[in-house]
């Protein structure tokens, strides 16, 4: 959540519009730092109609959104309450609203992976903070890496950082891989490297071999 918040403050410091889901945690922590950023402002994607203030312990801050220039969006009607499939049937509007989709931390089940996904399918840039299931999953896959908000905007201006992972690292898991080791737990305890750095090599691996 203070990664959430101090990006969003940062970018929209520097005038670039949040847009999010508006649910507790990360979500909420990136409107807050958006609205703290004070130079431009943030939309929520709501799950819910668009008068519907959801999760309600977030009804004060949908008001200073909309106070603050922000606004509130949503595909369904007025009056339409929350209901579990709701909320990943409005991801892929957060994707086409964005220039860049920012995943800053994700549980491989997690519904901002299916933001990403959308992202993809637009066409749009993904950007993942590293440390989290999911994350490491999408740096795997071509994501690019952020470990500060200047990466984010270095995405927005069409220089993304890529993960980058050292030939040495890539040999050694060629070579665990041809000795017999499958799966990526395999892998890692036979190279000794990171999960992570395993995930991000098996696609460059099977790239450029």
């Amino acid at each position: 959540m203070d990664r959430a918040h101090a990006a969003a403050r940062h970018l929209a410091e520097r005038g670039v519009h949040v847009v999010s889901g508006g649910a507790l945690g990360i979500d909420g922590a990136a409107h807050r730092g958006a609205v703290a950023g004070a130079r431009a402002s943030t939309t929520v994607v709501l799950g819910t109609g668009a008068d519907v203030a959801y999760p309600a312990r977030h009804a004060g801050l949908f008001d200073q959104i909309l106070a603050s220039g922000g606004a509130l969006a949503s595909l369904l009607p007025d009056g339409s309450g929350p209901r579990p499939g709701t909320f990943p049937q409005r991801n892929p509007l957060i994707a086409a609203l964005a220039d860049v989709v920012v995943v800053v931390e994700a549980e491989l089940k997690s519904g901002s992976l299916s933001t990403a996904r959308a992202a993809r399918g637009f066409g749009k840039p993904v950007v993942a903070y590293p440390g989290s299931p999911g994350c490491d999953r999408l740096l795997a896959s071509g994501a690019a890496i952020a470990v500060g908000p200047d990466d984010v905007l270095a995405a927005l201006e069409g220089t993304p950082r890529m993960p980058r992972v050292l030939a040495p690292e890539l040999q050694r898991i060629r070579e665990a891989a041809a000795s017999g080791a499958r799966g990526v737990d395999a892998i890692a305890a036979a190279t000794g490297l990171p999960v992570r750095a395993v995930l991000r090599a098996l696609p460059l691996i099977e790239r450029y071999s």
